[in-house]
């Protein structure tokens, strides 16, 4: 019965370090906007780079979790994970019979690390009990090589598998995820009601891979929980893995977990800085008989920046189009902020945050002697670079002007950002000020203190 708030549950084991298992199983739920509940199988004491114990639960305390939430709560899907021998395979596949909801099924074999998670004799178990319940499978190259018995070193090899373990063992889909299969991107093949349909995805260098296939599994039951059709439940997960990889977390000394909370913070953030933005033009504005003094030749940008955990390119920083104009006797945005909006600024703040993730915002004024004093006034750290003594080879690359010389204004200063970052210009670029803050409203109170201080 689909309940008024979705509810998924994840049978599988538990990760200790919190990158696989029922932990990214969990973080997949709430970030996908269902109530998740867990019936965990193995508890294992495990980190990024080894498995150092396994604890497997009595079977008749997995079937006792499971029947406690579905009497209760309901499933609206499930998923299997770490099934790690027959007796838990049996009695998990006993339960879902009994109450028939629907299940994706990941047919855990290996961890990231190498060790094994599925004890060898309890595989022919799992495809006699397990895979003739499931919704969907979701092997890897490797799992569905030794689920199918075909060597996968294809995409037409993967659909073979795929088609073999829907037909023969009785699965009602199955993806065969190519994040194994070597190719230019990442192809994921779908076997359902005898179509094959591929998914595709560029593949994602320095990623992090720890809680992949948890994740995306989890992914699909969530989304079949909600209601959706196996094809598009498979889509989003396939959007909501490959941008967990991209923003994986950076920790451990082994393989990094995937971050399946970035699907919900990237808009969250974005949503905030805009906000921010905003305010701070607000500010701007109400200010503006003072502010439009400051505004130099080539007009003002102000950029706030998502933070250093989602921040890789100019397009995660926003900006606005047109940028801040003199109007009158006061300034005017020449349009709503947007990402991608600004390209010199961006690179400046990008650059600040490398030495300081705190520093996300930045705008730029017009530079004199007297702005520089009014800043050193009111207390404010001043750093400077001379375009003069720029390399060739930085001069000659497209963008990299700026980066360069945010850095070495910051070496100065001993690798702290200062508030202000000023250079004299060269032939044909104006001089200018950068001033940096943590956050578009910090900046914008730093201008106005700026222009007030230079009006007395």
């Amino acid at each position: 019965m689909q309940s008024k708030i979705p509810s998924a549950l994840t049978i599988a084991g538990s990760d200790s370090g919190g990158g696989a298992g029922i932990e990214a199983d969990l973080k997949t739920f709430a970030a996908l906007g269902v109530h998740g509940m867990a019936a965990i199988t193995s508890i294992t004491a495990q980190n990024t780079y080894e498995v150092r114990a396994i604890y497997d639960l009595p079977p008749e305390m997995v079937v006792t979790q499971i029947e406690a939430v579905a009497d209760d709560i309901g499933v609206d899907a499930a998923k299997t994970g770490m099934l790690s021998n027959s007796e838990i395979i049996k009695a998990v596949a006993s339960t879902v019979k009994k109450y028939g909801f629907p299940l994706v099924v990941d047919p855990v074999m290996i961890a990231k690390s190498g060790a094994s998670l599925l004890r060898p004799e309890a595989v022919e178990t799992l495809v006699k009990y397990i895979i003739p319940l499931a919704t969907v499978v979701t092997p890897n190259r490797m799992e569905a090589e030794k689920l199918s018995g075909i060597k996968i070193k294809t995409i037409e090899d993967a659909k073979r598998a795929a088609k073999h373990i829907a037909e023969e063992l009785g699965a009602k889909a199955v993806i065969v995820k190519g994040g194994h299969i070597l190719d230019i991107e990442s192809i994921d093949v779908l076997y359902y009601n005898g179509v094959f349909k591929e998914f595709r995805a560029q593949r994602i260098e320095n990623g992090c891979t720890h809680g992949t296939g948890c994740s995306f599994s989890a992914a699909i039951a969530a989304e079949i929980a909600k209601g959706k059709p196996i094809e598009e439940a498979v889509r989003v997960a396939k959007e909501f893995i490959t941008l967990a990889i991209k923003y994986g977390l950076k920790i451990g000394k082994g393989h990094c977990p995937v971050n399946p909370t970035a699907w919900v913070e990237i808009p969250a953030e974005k949503y905030r800085i805009l906000e921010n933005i905003n305010n701070a033009l607000e500010i701007l504005v109400k200010h503006g008989e003072f502010v439009s003094k400051l505004i130099p030749e080539t007009q003002t940008n102000l950029v706030m920046a998502l933070s250093r955990k989602y921040s890789r390119t100019v397009n995660d920083v926003a900006g606005i189009p047109g940028r801040i104009v003199r109007y009158f006797n006061t300034v005017k945005p020449s349009g709503n902020p947007v990402f991608g909006a600004s390209k010199h600024m961006a690179k400046a703040v990008l650059k600040a945050m490398e030495f300081n993730e705190n520093i996300r915002a930045a705008a730029n004024i017009k530079y004199s002697k007297e702005i520089i004093d009014a800043a050193k006034k009111l207390g404010y750290k001043v750093s400077y670079y001379d375009r003069k003594e720029e390399p060739p080879e930085i001069k000659a690359a497209e963008g990299k002007t700026i980066p360069w010389g945010i850095e070495q204004a910051i070496k100065k200063l001993k690798g702290e950002v200062p508030d202000i970052v000023y250079h004299l210009g060269d032939w044909g670029k104006e001089p200018m000020i950068n001033i940096f803050g943590k956050d578009a409203v910090d900046v914008a109170y730093k201008i106005v203190r700026i222009a007030k201080e230079l009006s007395k």
